[in-house]
């Protein structure tokens, strides 16, 4: 079987150490997280882990299949790149003083979908929110004008169709 991305959507009360023991069950795999997002979710008191590894479909439905045996766990799903809407975003420091020479740097900030959060003499903070090709081909652009700083996030990401959990979380929102 061949490896390719996955994202694992995991809803879950939120409890302390539970983010330890799911990032074990990958590590026992020798499985390295690509990506790892938590937030609330669209229901009160549950919380979404969402992963990205890259591995076969196999080695998915056996880590979803441990990550379902922790008691906090409700429900785990995974799903390939094509069942799903996602972004990253990324924050660019850039040095000023190469930045401001550039007379064309508008238009390529424009033109890459990007935009301008902060100005200070001494550096420029550009936001990119995309695909991961598109946050690191901003990255390549950007290297060549002193770039000071970069961070990227985790994935975020929803489901093109409808998942099942939606009734599963609302009888523990009625319950909680």
């Amino acid at each position: 079987m061949e490896k390719k991305n996955f994202t694992v959507s995991i809803y879950t009360e939120n409890n302390i150490g539970l983010l330890s023991r799911i990032a074990a069950i990958f590590q026992k795999r020798h499985i390295n997280i690509e990506s790892i997002t938590a937030s609330r979710s669209e229901v009160n008191g549950v919380m979404r882990f969402i992963i990205v590894v890259q591995v076969t479909e196999d080695q998915v439905k056996k880590i979803v299949g441990q990550i379902e045996k922790q008691i906090e766990v409700i429900k785990a799903f995974y799903h390939t790149d094509d069942e799903m809407i996602y972004q990253e975003t990324a924050l660019y420091k850039v040095n000023s003083a190469d930045f401001v020479e550039d007379l064309n740097i508008q238009d390529f900030i424009k033109g890459s979908n990007a935009r301008i959060v902060t100005v200070t003499p001494k550096f420029f903070v550009i936001e990119k929110t995309g695909k991961r090709h598109e946050t690191d081909s901003l990255y390549e652009k950007l290297k060549p004008y002193g770039l000071m700083q970069f961070v990227r996030s985790g994935t975020i990401a929803v489901t093109k169709n409808e998942m099942p959990i939606s009734n599963i979380l609302e009888q523990f929102d009625t319950t909680n």
